[in-house]
């Protein structure tokens, strides 16, 4: 019964977290790394086609971006969810694939014009379909017993539509744990979706900690300080550029806006046109007007009583061909422009920043994190000019943050909430954040909270029922020095080839006793593959 760090260990993205209970494997998450890769992260320590099943905490990229990978490889078993993730994960993913493929065929290119090998997509729109035949939908709230061995129950973490955290009692004989997963924690009376709930008890807690050592600051007046912005950049004839993640803050971008036109708080701009320029986001506000009402807050559930739409509005168009986005650009008239992706480093953004970054008359508003090494945290931090599909941008246009929108609790956010269990954890492992943050709010745990805490390595393991760590890792910088980065990578996989030899080993030690022509015919298969790879 060992759980082992993998991923968003001293990073914010590609989390990871590797289950053993019972001689049978677990993940939970697979996620994509995004921004900066700072600390080498080791595989996972089986192959896929080993794995019993996988549990998603909520379909954001940097949650569940490697699946399709996994199945790629040979994982064939059940990744459970709630049914919200479900969909939105369908949609996400084959965005993602489709990422994939063009940057690998812009890449074949290059290769090819340099006289190189031509670039393989990590994943295709095929293996998403494959995936995606894996998912089990689990509501909110219910106990489920799926083996011998584990039990789940996914509860409402409030950072993203259907996003959860995941409780898992884990049995070995007369041993039983309670594993809990937060996923991402959510903020606090945010539009659309539920507060995070809280969880009864738990004998071990892996927590993010995004925001670990930062406070979102006083509340702001969401409604004012956005129409604020509007106001005087349409004043000026300039475009609002809003780079945002497709799920869920965009959604939450909509709402404000309806509620703003609703009271007439921007003069003089009747009708002012917004544009959701990403085919993902449309897809996505389907998905949440079609979600479980539980889901869903009263001030949402209140509007759409009356049978009014609280994504809609005068002057809201979704544009979802290349050529009707491309043709905003060349449209004078101010406007407002949110599109996808949240960072800056992906998706039709990039061209809306191309051609705004530069015109002191817009506004450039970030409406969520940025990850270190992004284009948008570079922007955000005050660069003077930015690379952007191969040109060099300067950044004149207005730059701006709207407070307190964060999807994700703040540091009083997450005590709060560990603050909810009835029963304490006996140990909390931090992950999920920047080196700062989770060393920070391990050690603000420990020390002024008297909870047990740690942020593992990768690679760090920890024996749950014996309550102690079995392996302890440091942390190994990301070379970016290709010839170093290949000698680590064939390092780690040829330690993983010894690895699988040694399993091999044991197995057929384990075999003693077998009838003798199963024992003959083992002998056989290990003769055969020997020769082959001899040969």
């Amino acid at each position: 019964m060992k759980v082992t760090f993998l991923g968003a260990t001293h990073e914010v993205t590609g989390s990871c977290s590797f289950l053993e209970a019972g001689g049978e494997y677990y993940l939970v998450d697979d996620g994509m790394e995004q921004g900066e890769n700072i600390f080498v992260n080791e595989p996972i320590p089986v192959a896929p086609g080993e794995l019993t099943a996988v549990f998603l905490t909520h379909a954001h990229i940097d949650h569940a971006g490697n699946l399709p990978i996994l199945y790629k490889n040979g994982f064939r078993g059940p990744i459970y969810a709630t049914p919200e993730t479900c969909s939105l994960a369908g949609i996400m993913l084959r965005d993602s694939a489709h990422i994939q493929v063009s940057e690998a065929e812009f890449q074949s290119r290059k290769a090819k014009r340099a006289g190189g090998e031509p670039v393989e997509p990590a994943y295709t729109l095929e293996d998403v379909e494959g995936l995606m035949q894996l998912f089990r939908p689990c509501d909110y709230g219910r106990v489920m017993q799926l083996s011998e061995h584990l039990s789940v129950r996914f509860t409402d973490i409030g950072h993203l539509l259907g996003s959860a955290c995941i409780e898992l009692w884990l049995r070995e004989g007369e041993t039983e744990k309670k594993l809990v997963f937060s996923g991402d924690v959510g903020n606090t009376d945010q539009p659309i979706i539920n507060d995070p709930q809280p969880v009864a008890e738990a004998d071990y807690l892996v927590l993010e900690s995004t925001y670990g050592t930062r406070l979102h600051g006083p509340r702001t007046e969401h409604l004012s300080t956005l129409a604020g912005y509007l106001q005087t950049t349409l004043d000026r004839g300039g475009n609002v550029v809003i780079p945002s993640f497709a799920v869920g803050r965009t959604q939450e971008l909509l709402y404000f806006i309806r509620e703003i036109k609703n009271s007439g708080m921007v003069h003089g701009h009747d009708g002012f046109p917004v544009y959701v320029d990403s085919p993902l986001a449309d897809a996505a506000t389907s998905v949440f007007m079609q979600c479980s009402m539980s889901c869903l807050d009263d001030e949402i559930r209140s509007v759409m009583a009356k049978g009014e739409n609280p994504l809609w509005f005068d002057g809201l168009k979704t544009y979802v061909s290349v050529e009707e986005s491309k043709a905003l650009n060349t449209d004078t008239e101010p406007k407002v422009i949110i599109a996808s992706s949240g960072m800056c480093d992906a998706g039709r953004i990039r061209h809306h920043l191309k051609y705004n970054l530069w015109r002191p008359e817009c506004l450039i508003l970030f409406v969520g994190y940025q990850a270190s090494g992004t284009t948008g945290r570079a922007i955000l931090e005050g660069a003077k000019s930015v690379k952007i599909l191969g040109d060099e941008i300067a950044v004149q246009a207005q730059i701006a943050e709207l407070p307190g929108i964060s999807g994700h609790a703040d540091k009083q956010g997450l005590l709060d909430w560990v603050n909810a269990f009835t029963k304490k954890p006996g140990q909390i492992f931090v992950n999920h954040g920047d080196d700062e943050s989770c060393m920070g709010f391990a050690k603000c745990l420990s020390e002024e909270h008297g909870i047990p805490a740690m942020a593992p390595f990768s690679g760090t393991e920890y024996d749950l029922a014996k309550g102690e760590f079995t392996r302890v890792t440091e942390g190994v910088p990301f070379v970016r020095d290709n010839a170093e980065r290949k000698r680590r990578r064939a390092d780690e996989v040829f330690g993983k080839l010894v690895a699988a030899a040694e399993r091999l080993l044991s197995l057929v030690r384990a075999s003693e006793g077998m009838s003798n022509r199963d024992l003959g015919r083992f002998a056989d298969q290990i003769n055969q593959l020997t020769d082959r790879w001899k040969n």
